[in-house]
């Protein structure tokens, strides 16, 4: 799982270089979406155990082989939250679309405090 750690942290670190390089806002939401994929990738990974079973215990596993489910049910629900928050966010870059015809942050400096 070191493996799956390291890649992870890859997309984590390439999706935040895309965030903060680019100008096109579709690209920007697509690093986003790379830095959740990392992320969901860490949490997994930290919850493995190698050889580990399915979290159904009973008088023959021992308590310290089984996988820990937390990690796994925060996932699926990080998942779901991305999913939503992507499309919020491509929502809201075909709306600035409509209105300036233009993906260009830097058309948008009138929105900027």
């Amino acid at each position: 799982m070191i493996l799956v750690s390291i890649i992870g942290a890859l997309l984590v670190l390439i999706g935040l270089w895309g965030m903060l390089t680019q100008k096109n806002i579709i690209k920007i939401i697509i690093g986003f979406s790379i830095i959740d994929t990392g992320t969901h990738l860490l949490i997994v990974s930290i919850g493995y155990i190698k050889g580990g079973t399915a979290p159904i215990i009973d008088k023959t596993i021992a308590r310290s082989s089984v996988v820990d489910p937390l990690p796994s049910a925060l996932v699926l629900t990080a998942i779901v939250i991305g999913l939503a928050v992507t499309a919020l966010m491509l929502v809201y870059a075909i709306q600035l679309y409509k209105q300036k015809r233009s993906l260009d942050i830097n058309d948008y400096k009138e929105l900027k405090c």
